[in-house]
């Protein structure tokens, strides 16, 4: 007997950008004589891949394009890539909210999905009768659901709101409530968007353990998706990567995660600046280049790994005690300063590398903004200048070549910082 729980084949989606129709009633009519004959849609062979950052010149764009692969039973697949790559589309097909344009699905057992806050929840209704609801629609009995109830209330913590229509829940009692009902009914496959992100830190924990105990303790098929690549860790064994709208690699999480990392890493990461008026300044940086431990130009680092700042800047005149320095914010709050010792330099091109071994920021987004400064008077000062992300991603899953040595983390002034004379 078979051991595969999805099977997905030739899998394909399409959408129309802009208006709905084709735009006229003869190509209507001839997508519509296409179909009836079997035949493939003739407006579809001009679908382009699903690439946000160029411009469209088709009116078809292919959120999914030619998909296969075959999901075991009782595995916990993680499916991950960057916004856009047709992650949640494919979750929509699997759970039969949306259809596919070409291609087939075929699969054994029930499917019970999470996709977003308030799926399959009828507002009007009350939470406990959403959760018969929800029960119904999966073939349960009234009695199966019944011996459900209390553990499914238990778990979201919902009590005393259970008869109170769910159209006056708060967002994260919503997603409480239908992950509570996704992973205590009984179906054989569980598949969770990127939702978890509205509960809060222990309700996110209490959901990845019951995720973990769902797959390993009760042997049901798990899909999860989710930009957070530590909890996908946790939960999944292997997964498939996903890049405009294609399978880019399948496999066991870790390599799907340095893969992740690599091709994410086309942001850009090296900036050169434009400085007005330059001929009255005194100096000015022209050059910014966010690196990795191989000097080479790179944007999103793990916590703990090794990066530096390198700056290059030229001098027009002597300055005496100068000084460079780096900011780092997010959302307008400063995170942290560095600058250099005050040193005496005369007119000429310099560079200055700004260099920590572990870098232990949480994960996000932050801004460099850089400054040039004599006790004179500020130089240059050039704010959000560059950008840094930082992922949770833990930092056993980096290549093996890449040697890590002990730092003392990322607190106020402890960077390394040289200044070269070019």
């Amino acid at each position: 007997m078979s051991n595969i729980a999805i099977k997905v084949e030739n899998l394909s989606k399409a959408y129309q950008l802009g208006q709905i129709g084709t735009g006229t009633i003869s190509r209507d009519l001839e997508r519509w004589y296409a179909r009836i004959r079997g035949k493939e849609d003739p407006f579809l062979r001009i679908g382009e891949s699903n690439n946000q950052n160029t411009k469209s010149e088709s009116d078809v764009v292919w959120s999914l394009k030619d998909i296969n692969f075959e999901i075991e039973q009782g595995d916990a697949v993680g499916i991950i890539g960057r916004n856009g790559a047709g992650k949640s589309t494919l979750l929509k097909i699997l759970s039969k909210v949306t259809a596919p344009t070409t291609g087939k699905i075929s699969g054994k057992g029930r499917i019970a999905s999470l996709l977003e806050v308030g799926t399959g929840f009828h507002p009007e209704l009350s939470g406990r009768e959403n959760i018969f609801l929800n029960g119904a629609i999966l073939g349960m009995r009234k009695k199966e659901i019944q011996r459900k109830l209390d553990e499914i209330v238990d778990f979201a913590g919902i009590e005393r709101y259970l008869d109170t229509p769910v159209k006056r829940y708060s967002s994260g009692m919503y997603v409480r409530l239908a992950f509570a009902v996704a992973a205590h009914l009984e179906s054989e496959i569980l598949i969770v968007d990127e939702v978890l992100a509205v509960g809060d830190a222990e309700f996110q924990k209490k959901c990845l353990g019951k995720m973990r105990e769902v797959s390993k303790g009760e042997g049901r098929t798990v899909l999860f998706v989710s930009h957070n690549m530590s909890s996908i860790q946790k939960i999944c064994t292997n997964g498939i990567l996903l890049q405009n709208g294609g399978i880019l690699q399948t496999g066991a999480i870790p390599q799907l995660i340095n893969t992740y990392i690599s091709t994410n890493n086309n942001i850009r990461s090296s900036y050169d600046i434009t400085v007005p008026n330059s001929h009255v300044l005194d100096g000015y940086a022209y050059q910014v280049s966010i690196e990795n431990h191989k000097n080479e130009p790179y944007n999103e680092f793990r916590v703990g790994e090794w990066w530096q700042i390198r700056i290059k800047f030229r001098l027009k005149t002597a300055i005496k005690k100068f000084v460079i320095a780096i900011g780092i914010t997010t959302a307008d709050i400063d995170i942290r300063t560095c600058w250099s010792k005050e040193l005496d330099l005369g007119p000429g091109e310099y560079e200055v590398i700004f260099k920590e071994d572990k870098i232990t920021l949480s994960s996000g987004s932050y801004n460099i903004s850089i400054g040039l400064s004599s006790p004179k008077a500020v130089i240059q000062y050039i704010p959000n200048v560059a950008l840094i992300s930082i992922s949770d991603i833990p930092i056993e899953t980096l290549d093996s070549n890449i040697l890590m040595t002990s730092g003392t983390g990322f607190i106020l002034d402890v960077m390394e910082i040289n200044i070269y004379k070019v």
